[in-house]
């Protein structure tokens, strides 16, 4: 009797990873978005509707600009990955309450275009999209970007500005309890510190940050205000002080964490982190602009690929 031909082995090539954790773009994004619902309760608590719209309005711009990319690119469309309406959100933290409709369409129209589909989309960007959209604004509309300009109807104090024109007993009139529970004027979610802190807590316990850019950039502000304190004590203020106002803690977990424009090596990210946070530091004592926590992420940034350089020798290597 003939033996049967038996079927040849078909072997199915793919790239790796062949071996998938079970997370997805979208899940990741989903879970920044929830670590950042405190801050955007505690936004709307102290600054009202008005706040709201701002993050409704960023958000959906944002959504609607990259659908028109993708359309635009004969792409298949990437909204569905939930990573503009993360970009909108974290764009509206930093912008007043009171901002113009205007300012906020333009501002996240940008930073979904030029911060990063100009440049590819997710993964290829080499800047924090949100901070480019902001910047952008800021620059060409100092007015209406400015929180102390726009939101005057509020007994809130930006103890930065008052550090920057009226001296340092103006700036302890704010009481570092009321700059971590977010009585502070500012970006009407970078300056609720309490909450950010436990977003970024948050996405370290679940595996989904690592813990090194933070620190490193938590560290870099602390070591710089403390230098500037000890030479100036007249002058400068604490570092706590710089710790819990602007956006810092917004930068530290946030914006500096962006994985496609912050290193990848360990060495890399705590260079980075103190690069970023000694930069905002100086901006804010020698700059004209009392917060410069933005602009330092945006300069730590660009020295990602010479960051990304510092990595440990090889196992054996002598």
């Amino acid at each position: 009797m003939a033996k049967e031909a038996t079927a040849p082995t078909l072997y199915t090539v793919a790239a790796p990873p062949h071996w998938h954790c079970g997370r997805t773009v979208a899940g990741v994004m989903q879970q920044y978005i929830l670590a950042l619902v405190p801050a955007a309760v505690m936004a709307v608590v102290y600054y009202g509707l008005p706040a709201l719209r701002v993050m409704a309005l960023s958000c959906a711009t944002a959504v609607a600009v990259e659908a028109l990319c993708c359309r635009v690119m004969d792409r298949e469309s990437s909204v569905d990955d939930f990573h503009a309406v993360l970009v909108g959100l974290l764009l509206a933290f930093l912008l007043p309450a009171m901002a113009p409709w205007w300012l906020v369409v333009m501002g996240s129209a940008l930073a979904i275009i030029i911060g990063k589909m100009f440049f590819g989309g997710l993964g290829g960007n080499p800047l924090c999209p949100a901070v480019v959209g902001w910047a952008i604004v800021a620059l060409s509309w100092k007015t209406q970007a400015d929180p102390d300009a726009m939101v005057l109807s509020t007994m809130l104090v930006n103890p930065l500005t008052q550090l920057k024109y009226l001296g340092l007993e103006a700036a302890g009139q704010v009481s570092l309890t009321d700059m971590l529970l977010g009585r502070q004027l500012g970006g009407l979610g970078a300056t609720q510190v309490l909450a950010l802190f436990a977003g970024g807590f948050y996405l370290i316990s679940r595996g989904l940050l690592r813990c090194y850019v933070p620190l490193a950039f938590l560290a870099g502000v602390l070591l710089a205000g403390l230098a500037f304190s000890l030479a100036d004590p007249g002058a400068q203020p604490g570092p706590l002080f710089h710790l819990f106002t602007g956006s810092v803690v917004l930068a530290a977990f946030f914006l500096a964490t962006d994985p496609s424009s912050s290193p990848v090596t360990r060495p890399g990210m705590i260079a980075f982190g103190l690069t970023a946070g000694v930069m905002t530091v100086l901006i804010r004592v020698y700059g004209i602009y009392p917060d410069g926590t933005p602009f330092a992420v945006l300069f730590a940034a660009l020295f990602t690929p010479v960051f990304d350089l510092l990595r440990p020798k090889p196992f054996g290597a002598r």
